[in-house]
């Protein structure tokens, strides 16, 4: 990822009701949500919901695949690594890091 790319993606998931959408999308996985799933879980009106999606969208962070009537959105999890791939970039001036417990996905 180049920084424009970057600033785009954190900008977008720095907004309450974007991140926690964007965190239930990646719990949802490669299954993905319909906006009205998302609307209920979130409590967020569907028209609110619409524009969080689209921002997103926008920055790259999530795509939507139509099926039937409905759209399946889902958390780009190969761009959510690049950021994350970015944000962690020649982390600690390539000395060994102090080892922290992340968990790994093995499902992207």
């Amino acid at each position: 990822m180049h920084e424009p790319e970057v600033v785009k993606a954190l900008a977008a998931l720095a907004q309450e009701t974007r991140l926690k959408l964007f965190r239930l999308l990646v719990v949802a996985g490669k299954a993905g949500l319909t906006p009205s799933s998302m609307s209920q879980t979130l409590e967020v009106p569907a028209t609110a919901l619409s524009f969080h999606l689209k921002e997103l969208h926008h920055a790259g962070l999530v795509t939507g695949e139509r099926n039937g009537r409905h759209i399946i959105y889902r958390a780009d999890l190969v761009r959510m690594h690049a950021l994350l791939a970015f944000l962690t970039a020649e982390c600690c001036q390539g000395e060994p890091c102090a080892e922290v417990s992340v968990p790994v996905c093995t499902h992207c």
